[in-house]
């Protein structure tokens, strides 16, 4: 299958969970574990072949993925390490081993990420500003939005690039009520503007000064500042 470039799945309903269903038993385990140990190589490539052998595994494990069960399951090896939420596959230099290892951290590789985007797809339900809500409403929700949405990106565990899927999340949840997904796009690149760096935990007052400068470039209003009519939204959101 053609490899997927970044937008290629920039539209939420791609990846949505409650638009793909995914039928998993312990029979489909189990065929799943066949179709990857047929694609490990009997003799790896390690250091000296550069991991060509591994990298070719993954490459064809990946194709054998997304025909199986759809293009949503695009970041299966998605590894916190280059700024994903994977924390059971590290690329194919270091998670393809023997046939039986290998199956095994592809099968847990697909549930954690299919679980990721569930409770991303809760968040985002949480978090969509009302659909009658007035600019200065609809602001404060977008503000709030992005804050905890940028939170939910780092409790990921994310590291090196953790800001690109941030802004890819960020991205879904605007495509997820309704905005067209380049201007969903623009919007996100005006607000972070390069203000996040990998490796880097951003200061509290820096993601809320993104969502902040979100909110206000979709709306032109500024976020409602008076919380305490919101309080019991706010503990809500914080909980989780």
């Amino acid at each position: 299958m053609p490899r997927l470039n970044h937008e290629d799945i920039r539209d939420w309903d791609d990846s949505d969970p409650a638009r793909h269903t995914f039928a998993w038993d312990e029979d489909e385990e189990e065929r799943l574990r066949s179709l990857v140990r047929e694609w490990v190589p009997p003799v790896l490539s390690d250091m000296a072949g550069w991991w060509q052998g591994e990298h070719w595994c993954e490459s064809q494990v990946d194709a054998v993925i997304r025909e199986r069960y759809g293009t949503w399951t695009w970041g299966w090896n998605w590894s916190y390490r280059d700024g994903g939420p994977i924390g059971n596959w590290a690329g194919g230099p270091t998670s393809v081993t023997a046939p039986d290892a290998t199956a095994e951290r592809v099968v847990a590789a697909l549930l954690e990420w299919r679980e990721w985007l569930e409770r991303t797809a809760q968040r985002f339900a949480e978090l969509a500003p009302p659909p009658d809500a007035a600019p200065e409403d609809r602001s404060w929700h977008l503000e709030r939005a992005c804050v905890r949405l940028v939170t939910h990106t780092l409790d990921s565990g994310a590291e090196g690039g953790w800001y690109g899927q941030a802004s890819l999340v960020l991205g879904w949840f605007l495509t997820s009520t309704g905005m067209d997904r380049a201007e969903a796009a623009r919007a996100v690149e005006s607000a972070i503007g390069g203000r996040f760096r990998s490796w880097v935990f951003p200061e509290r007052t820096l993601i809320e000064s993104v969502g902040e400068d979100l909110a206000i470039g979709l709306t032109g209003r500024a976020p409602y500042q008076d919380h305490r009519e919101r309080a019991a939204l706010e503990e809500l959101h914080d909980r989780y």
